[in-house]
């Protein structure tokens, strides 16, 4: 029992010290502004990109049927495409996705 909790309190400070590094290399070796225009626009999409990966499965597999989350999904880019605003766009595709369950798709 000891030797697996002292295991447990080393797997501890070696995901502790990988997330330091993660964050302060960057920090510590990149002090100059960054020049490069497609080094700089990779960058900015970063967050976004990790987002829509993040969420994009929960989307189709949040509902009984991935035919109904599909469908929610497809209706909030449409409604997000006509520029409506976010509340609009969340019960419509909310709308959707209860229907389809109610129907049983």
């Amino acid at each position: 029992m000891t030797d697996l909790c002292h295991n447990v309190w080393i797997y501890i400070a070696v995901m502790a010290v990988v997330t330091y590094l993660i964050r302060m290399l960057p920090l510590t070796l990149l002090r100059k502004e960054i020049k490069n225009k497609t080094l700089k626009s990779f960058l900015y999409y970063v967050p976004y990109v990790t987002l829509s990966v993040m969420t994009f499965p929960a989307i189709l597999y949040a509902t009984r049927s991935i035919w109904s989350g599909a469908a929610g999904f497809l209706t909030a880019l449409f409604f997000a495409y006509r520029k409506k605003s976010l509340p609009v766009v969340a019960v419509c595709a909310c709308a959707v996705v209860f229907l389809l369950e109610l129907a049983g798709v």
